[in-house]
């Protein structure tokens, strides 16, 4: 099997659902294997762009901390990629950490505004240590500002009542930390 069709980035494969795929469906058999391998090796499980049952039954095999490194919340702008409150919570208890795209189907607008709600949102709901930057500045997708905005991020983050050590979280010390507990020595 090459890398590619491990990745669940647009098409179902032998793992199971993407949330762009035909099926949508879960984690196969074979999947659950993988996952498995994936933890005892420390590779860390990004769950971005899985289907939503597959992420729910990823979350209820998996024993160490997962990640979404870019995705929107249901619960700011419900679109069928982002998270409901069910998986946010879930991946908050495995110690994850879900990274907020930029991009207005994540968030429902293409503003600052938005990806800092979608922030406060997650952050509310499980904890400032659960949420992070999820650009995916990939050229692919519309965002409201360059690398060199994000300083309007860290603003806007200000400006909603976020502490700097929260802050500093969120600008990447989550994910950060979640990779310093994870990752192999």
């Amino acid at each position: 099997m090459d890398i590619e069709s491990c990745s669940s980035h647009f098409h179902d494969n032998e793992l199971g659902g993407s949330a762009h795929g035909e099926t949508r469906e879960g984690l196969s058999e074979f999947g659950e294997e993988v996952i498995r391998k994936m933890e005892e090796l420390g590779i860390v499980v990004d769950l971005a762009h899985a289907s939503p049952e597959m992420i729910d039954d990823i979350l209820a095999i998996t024993i160490k901390p997962v990640i979404v490194s870019h995705t929107g919340v249901k619960g700011t702008f419900n679109n069928n990629r982002n998270l409901s409150d069910e998986q946010i919570v879930n991946i908050a208890r495995h110690g994850g950490v879900i990274g907020i795209g930029y991009w207005d189907t994540a968030t429902g607008g293409q503003d600052v505004e938005s990806i800092v709600n979608a922030i406060h949102y997650v952050a509310d709901l499980v904890g400032v240590e659960h949420v992070g930057l999820g650009s995916d500045f990939d050229g692919t997708t519309n965002v409201p500002f360059d690398t060199a905005g994000v300083i309007l991020l860290t603003e806007a983050l200000i400006e909603k009542g976020f502490s700097e050590e929260e802050i500093g979280k969120i600008m990447g010390g989550n994910f950060i930390a979640l990779l310093k507990e994870t990752l192999p020595q």
